[in-house]
């Protein structure tokens, strides 16, 4: 037990001083350094589980470590022996950087991508490490095609689509840090809406563009009725429909991009449920749904609350929809794989 002790305490501290050296994304990039604390703080709780041996519990065969020191020599000692351990390669990282090596915890999570390469939590974050250790803290180019390759794998990824976005910016190029950075405002909370928006905003003004509606404004002056839409549930779902589930009703282009002309998130209860889209539900000023002569529209029941289409969500299938198109009517009634 002192060793399963020793090991948790090492890796709060080693949170504890990440959060202190990224103190100054803290001040100037707040949802960045919310997504680090968070990620790394469900990430440490996990990692002992995904490495830890019985062996590792055994004194007479392991000595425990008495200092952060001695724990990363034993872990490396591991990854020596097991080096097709992804969850110690990221938590070598850690420690590295609590250490005051980001060059070492890059290398560390360099590893750690060959096992795993397509993982985008891990591209963003092994991305998010190269930037740490460059000179200026400056995203490469093989950071920004981590993120790319991240955000090809999952369109949505807040943390990937943030850092691409910062990316962009140190790269000079402010407008495409905004639309890179807008879609996000449509699966954020308010709070962190607000922040991100004025990092829009701020990234608009250099570019020379206009800056976002206020969020309140912008529903206000939505063009034209909108598009309503009638979702049900059906009641083989019902019977499953987890507490505290979403319900994402959106419209988007047709065999277009991925990410919405128009989003309404609400509690997934009480079917059916009507909503109304309009101009103030696009996330994207710079395409509007008023814009659009042909949607095509979809609801999905996300059981996580997350807005990235997962397996286990309950989906509508989606339907195509005009500006004259009337109540569209979907039924929530498949299972996604």
């Amino acid at each position: 037990m002192v060793m399963v002790g020793f090991v948790i305490a090492g890796l709060v501290l080693a949170v504890l001083v990440l959060a202190y050296v990224l103190r100054p994304l803290w001040r100037t990039r707040p949802i960045a350094g919310i997504a680090v604390i968070v990620g790394l703080t469900l990430a440490t709780g996990l990692t002992y589980f995904a490495i830890g041996t019985p062996a590792a519990l055994d004194s007479a065969q392991r000595r425990a470590p008495e200092t952060l020191d001695d724990a990363i020599t034993q872990l490396e000692a591991e990854l020596k022996r097991d080096p097709n351990q992804v969850e110690g390669w990221r938590l070598l990282a850690r420690a590295r950087v609590a250490e005051g090596e980001p060059v070492k915890a890059r290398d560390a999570l360099m590893r750690a991508l060959k096992l795993m390469p397509d993982d985008p939590d891990l591209l963003a974050e092994a991305a998010e490490m190269r930037a740490i250790a460059a000179p200026g803290r400056q995203f490469d180019a093989e950071g920004i095609s981590m993120l790319r390759h991240a955000l090809d794998q999952e369109s949505m990824h807040q943390r990937a689509r943030w850092f691409l976005g910062i990316a962009q910016r140190q790269a000079k190029q402010p407008a495409e840090a905004a639309r890179t950075w807008e879609p996000l405002l449509a699966v954020v909370d308010g709070r962190t809406a607000d922040s991100l928006r004025e990092q829009i905003n701020a990234a608009r003004g250099e570019a020379g563009m206009a800056p976002l509606p206020p969020a309140a404004a912008s529903a206000a002056a939505a063009d034209g009725p909108g598009l309503k839409v009638k979702v049900a549930l059906s009641p083989a779902l019902a019977a499953k429909l987890p507490a505290n589930a979403s319900l994402f009703v959106i419209a988007r282009q047709p065999g277009g991009p991925p990410m919405p002309v128009a989003v309404e998130k609400l509690a997934a209860a009480n079917f059916p449920v009507e909503v109304t889209l309009d101009d103030g539900d696009s996330p994207m000023p710079t395409m509007k749904l008023s814009q659009m002569d042909q949607v095509e529209v979809l609801a999905r029941v996300s059981t996580s609350g997350n807005a990235t289409p997962q397996a286990g969500d309950f989906e509508a299938v989606a339907k195509p929809a005009g500006k004259d198109a009337g109540t569209i009517e979907l039924l929530i009634d498949q299972v996604r794989p």
